[in-house]
C-alpha cells in the first residue's frame, strides 16, 4: 500500500511539472494581459485568478506581477501568507530589480502587521542598507539605526558612530536635493502647473519626514556620543587613521557638534584633516581653530580660501552657519548673527540659520531688557525667527515647533503691555546688540 501511495505521489509530481513545463510564453502573456487589464479596471477578483496562475507558472515573465500583486495580497486580500510569498518570490526571481527598496518595503509590511520579531525585521533592513541605504524608507532608517545602537552601543560604539554618519550623510544628500528643487520651485511659484504644485507638496513632505528622522537619530546618538567617550576613542584610533580623510572628517564633525573643541585633540584632528583633504570643509574647520588660538587674520584668510574653493551656494551657507556657531561659542553674538544672515543670502530657505538667530535672541533675554516687558519683547523677536525657520524649511519644522511653543509662552501678556503703557500692535525696538524692531502683540 505504501509503495502504491508513493508511486501515485511521484506520478502526480511528474504530472504537475509537466503541466507547468507545457505552459507556453504565449499562454503566460495572455494571462498577464488579462490580469493587468482587470487590475487596472479594479476587477480585483477576476485579476486574482490570473495573478495566481502567473505566480505559479510564469513567475519570471514580468516584475509587475509582484509590483501589482503586492497590493492585491496586502490591501485587497489582506493575506499575510500570500504577501510574504510575493516579496520572497520577487527577490528570488528578480534579485536585481531594486532589491534594497523591496527589502525595505518587506520589512515595513512585516513591522506594520506584527508578522515578525525585531531581529527578523532588523536582518531584512540590514540587507537593504548594505545594498543601498538611500532606498530605505524614512521610518526604516530610524528602525535600522535603533537596532545598530541597541546591539553595539556598549561593545562597539565606533560602529554606531560610523552607521550614524552614513545614515546622516544619505539624509543630508536627500535634503540638499530637495532644498535645491524647492528653491527653484519657489522662484517659479506664480507659474506652477499641477505637476509643479504636486512636486512642491511632495518635496516639502519628504523634507519634513527626513528632518524628523534626523532629530530622532541625533537624540539616540547624543546618549553615547559624549566628549568623555569621543576623546579617548579618537585618541586611541588617531594614529591608524591620521591620513584617512573620511575618518578625520567624521571625527572632527562629531567633536565640533558635541562642543568638544576645547580639547587639544580637536585641533590635532582638524589639522590632520586639512592635510589629508585640502577641501573647503576642512579649511572651514581650520578657520575656527585659528580664531580660537587668537589668529583672527589667519582665520579670515582661511575662510576666504574655503569660500573661494566652494561653488555650491547651499554648502557655502552651511560653512557660514558653522562660523556663526563658533562666534556664538566665543560670546560674539552680533558677529554670529551677521554670519547667519550671510548664510541666508546663500540659501534663502536655510531654516537652521533662522533658528540659530532665534536662539541667539533667546540667550540675550536678560541682557537686552531692563524690565519684564522689554525682556519678553526679546521673545517676540525670537518667535518671529523660529516661525520664519519653520515656514521656509520643512526639514526642521518639527524642531522649530518646540522653540515656537516656548517663545510663544513667553511673549508679553496684555497685562505686561498695559503696565508698560505700550500700544498693542505698535512697534518696539529691542535694546542692546539686537536692535531689531518688532510688533507688540495685540492679543
Amino acid at each position: 500500500m505504501k509503495k502504491i501511495t508513493f508511486l501515485l505521489a511521484a506520478m502526480l509530481f511528474i504530472t504537475t511539472v509537466k503541466t507547468n513545463a507545457q505552459v507556453s510564453k504565449t499562454d503566460c502573456e495572455i494571462k498577464y494581459n488579462l490580469f493587468s487589464g482587470d487590475y487596472k479596471s479594479k476587477k480585483y477578483d477576476d485579476a486574482y485568478t490570473n495573478w495566481i496562475f502567473l505566480l505559479d507558472n510564469c513567475k519570471d515573465l514580468s516584475v509587475n506581477i509582484y509590483k501589482l500583486g503586492a497590493n492585491l495580497a496586502e490591501d485587497v486580500r489582506k493575506d499575510p501568507v500570500l504577501a510574504k510569498r510575493v516579496y520572497e518570490q520577487r527577490l528570488e526571481v528578480f534579485p536585481n530589480s531594486n532589491p534594497a527598496k523591496v527589502h525595505s518595503d518587506y520589512a515595513s509590511y512585516l513591522y506594520k502587521n506584527k508578522l515578525a520579531d525585531d531581529n527578523t525585521i532588523f536582518t531584512i533592513l540590514e540587507k537593504a542598507y548594505k545594498i543601498d541605504p538611500t532606498k530605505l524608507g524614512v521610518k526604516n532608517l530610524y528602525i535600522y539605526f535603533q537596532g545598530i545602537t541597541d546591539r553595539n552601543k556598549d561593545t562597539n560604539p565606533q560602529l554606531v558612530f560610523d552607521t550614524y554618519d552614513n545614515v546622516l550623510e544619505n539624509i543630508n544628500l536627500k535634503l540638499e536635493g530637495y532644498a535645491k528643487k524647492l528653491v527653484q520651485l519657489r522662484k517659479d511659484s506664480a507659474n506652477l502647473d499641477k505637476r509643479g504644485l504636486r512636486n512642491l507638496k511632495a518635496y516639502k513632505s519628504n523634507s519634513k519626514s527626513l528632518g524628523t528622522v534626523e532629530v530622532g537619530l541625533d537624540k539616540m546618538i547624543s546618549e553615547i556620543a559624549t566628549c568623555e567617550r569621543l576623546v579617548p576613542l579618537y585618541q586611541r584610533d588617531f594614529e591608524a587613521n591620521k591620513t584617512d580623510a573620511v575618518w578625520l572628517k567624521r571625527a572632527v564633525s562629531r567633536m565640533f557638534n558635541k562642543g568638544c573643541q576645547t580639547d587639544p585633540l580637536f585641533e590635532k584632528l582638524v589639522r590632520a584633516y586639512a592635510e589629508a583633504s585640502p577641501s573647503p570643509e576642512a579649511y572651514s574647520f581650520l578657520a575656527n581653530v585659528l580664531e580660537d588660538n587668537g589668529d583672527s587674520a589667519g582665520a579670515n584668510d582661511m575662510r576666504e580660501k574655503s569660500f573661494s574653493l566652494e561653488t555650491d551656494p547651499l554648502k557655502k551657507a552651511k560653512y557660514k552657519l558653522k562660523f556663526a556657531q563658533a562666534a556664538k561659542d566665543r560670546g560674539q553674538f552680533s558677529k554670529a548673527r551677521s554670519l547667519a544672515r550671510e548664510a541666508i543670502k546663500f540659501n534663502p530657505n536655510f531654516g537652521r540659520a533662522y533658528l540659530f538667530i532665534a536662539t541667539l535672541y533667546q540667550s540675550s533675554v536678560n541682557n537686552c531688557g531692563e524690565n519684564l516687558f522689554e525682556k519678553r519683547m526679546v521673545y517676540v523677536a525670537a518667535l518671529n525667527m523660529a516661525q520664519r525657520a519653520s515656514s521656509v524649511d520643512p526639514s526642521i519644522s518639527s524642531r522649530a515647533r518646540k522653540y515656537i511653543s516656548i517663545y510663544r509662552q513667553n511673549v508679553p501678556s496684555q497685562k505686561d503691555i498695559f503696565n508698560a503703557t505700550a500700544t498693542p500692535g505698535g512697534k518696539f525696538t529691542i535694546k542692546c546688540w539686537i536692535g531689531e524692531t518688532v510688533r507688540i502683540p495685540n492679543k
